[in-house]
């Protein structure tokens, strides 16, 4: 497959929809030695139990169900890579926050997702989902402090974007980059699984990352 056909190509200018030609569970894992080993590029998806991790992977890819939802934080125990079009990966990491996970539990998850961050050569970009609606929690500014640490490249995703009204929007905008500090270049992403508000200008930061070596 070639970079053309992965995104609609109109009169030599990127258009807004992508075309998801496949979509494929490839890899369940728990350590390296089962991560994919075709060198293709990955997103990772990271944020608390809860956040919408698998609403927002379901609207990238146009499937309705095919990233399971579950009223059960927590769920999610293992890295899923979803190979898209046989050209990258979105990887969803276990949930982090939740109450109800022990804490043995909730340290191999913290361990299998560092693991990953500092290892993964072939990580293009980082999504980090936060609830809209609320002020980042802790854990959710521990996350996004820790991958600048590493230098890696990460958007933020502000997730249920439908369930605020204006006012509370602009309010919760800026409380968001208050919270994390954030710079002139580090940007947010109001998104909605319902409205599907966000959903093309995360297109664009993988057309863009896809380019890039």
């Amino acid at each position: 497959m070639t970079f053309s056909s992965f995104f609609v190509y109109n009169e030599g200018a990127w258009v807004k929809d992508m075309k998801i030609e496949s979509v494929d569970l490839k890899n369940i894992a728990v350590r390296t030695s089962q991560y994919p080993e075709d060198g293709k590029g990955e997103f990772l998806l990271v944020g608390r139990s809860n956040v919408g991790k698998s609403s927002f992977i379901n609207t990238l890819i146009n499937r309705k169900n095919y990233a399971r939802t579950s009223a059960t934080p927590g769920k999610t125990q293992t890295l899923n890579f979803y190979l898209v079009n046989d050209l990258f990966y979105l990887v969803d990491v276990p949930g982090y926050g939740y109450a109800s996970v022990d804490k043995d539990t909730q340290k191999k998850f913290g361990m299998m997702i560092e693991e990953y961050l500092i290892s993964r050569k072939n990580l293009k970009r980082v999504f980090l989902l936060v609830d809209f609606r609320h002020k980042p929690t802790e854990d959710d500014v521990l996350m996004f402090n820790f991958m600048k640490y590493y230098h890696l490249d990460v958007t933020i995703v502000a997730t249920k974007m439908d369930k605020l009204n204006q006012s509370e929007k602009v309010k919760n905008a800026k409380a968001l980059r208050e919270s994390f500090s954030l710079e002139e270049d580090d940007n947010i992403i109001e998104f909605s699984s319902v409205t599907k508000k966000g959903k093309e200008e995360i297109y664009a930061i993988l057309q863009q990352s896809l380019k890039e070596k």
